[in-house]
């Protein structure tokens, strides 16, 4: 059996309790070194043989699961974040799939989650932006038709941009392009939730030069009105209004 595991944006407390457990009973654990917290590998048991995929090819990664499971035993394989985001972990998938091997996929909290914990900040706000769109800008990875940051960016809303801190230019120019004005608010968050997390606000037109005097790599950058500061621009929830019923509470009279 295989388990692909979020571990989490950085912090060793914010994996889940399944994650923590599956992790505390596997034989094997396939780990991403240069982003996963050392620290939830030293959970596991004394026994456990620890593979750092940060050098290991696919055909690696697949040739120990494949291994593990002819003698019986139980890998995890741990994505930082969730796997679901950009974890490649479909590849891997499909590899089980030919040598019949069964897996499963634990769920974990996103480093984009952890950016807005951070950040204290709700990234739907009332008349001011309901969709999240979580991207990447175009490097060495090609994007899909009508994926170009240029076309997402006629919604000006909430943008979460994952792998793109080395083409913040980039960024700024196909935004603007795009349509989002140049004085949208910005914020970038270096390691979010690890002890050396750093978080820069700034605008849309200045990111090119908060990375070139802070570096900041391997950073969330998420763009949008709903970081603007005060609370005057945006509505309050519907739900919870005194003049709204719910199918648990009558709206109550002015």
């Amino acid at each position: 059996m295989v388990h692909f595991v979020g571990a989490g944006p950085g912090a060793a407390d914010l994996i889940t309790v399944r994650g923590q457990e599956l992790l505390r009973s596997a034989d094997a654990v396939i780990y991403a070194g240069s982003l996963v917290n050392p620290e939830l590998v030293m959970d596991c048991r004394e026994d456990c043989v620890l593979y750092n995929s940060a050098s290991m090819t696919l055909e690696e990664i697949t040739d120990v699961m494949i291994g593990a499971d002819k003698v019986g035993k139980t890998v995890v394989r741990l994505h930082t974040g969730d796997p679901s985001l950009y974890g490649a972990i479909r590849e891997q998938m499909a590899v089980l799939d030919e040598h019949g091997i069964e897996y499963d996929v634990t769920p974990g909290v996103s480093s984009f989650s952890g950016a807005a914990a951070s950040l204290m900040t709700e990234l739907t706000l009332p008349n001011v932006a309901q969709t999240v769109i979580i991207t990447r800008t175009e490097g060495r990875t090609a994007m899909p038709e009508k994926e170009k940051l240029r076309d997402l960016a006629v919604h000006q809303t909430t943008m979460v941009l994952f792998l793109s801190s080395a083409l913040s230019a980039k960024v700024k120019e196909e935004l603007i392009e795009g349509g989002y004005p140049p004085e949208t608010p910005v914020a970038v968050v270096y390691w979010a939730t690890w002890p050396d997390e750093r978080i820069v606000r700034t605008t849309l037109d200045e990111l090119p030069e908060v990375f070139a005097k802070n570096g900041l790599a391997a950073s969330i950058i998420i763009v949008g009105k709903v970081l603007a500061e005060g609370n005057d621009f945006y509505e309050k929830s519907r739900l919870y209004a005194a003049d709204f019923s719910t199918g648990y509470r009558e709206a109550k009279e002015p």
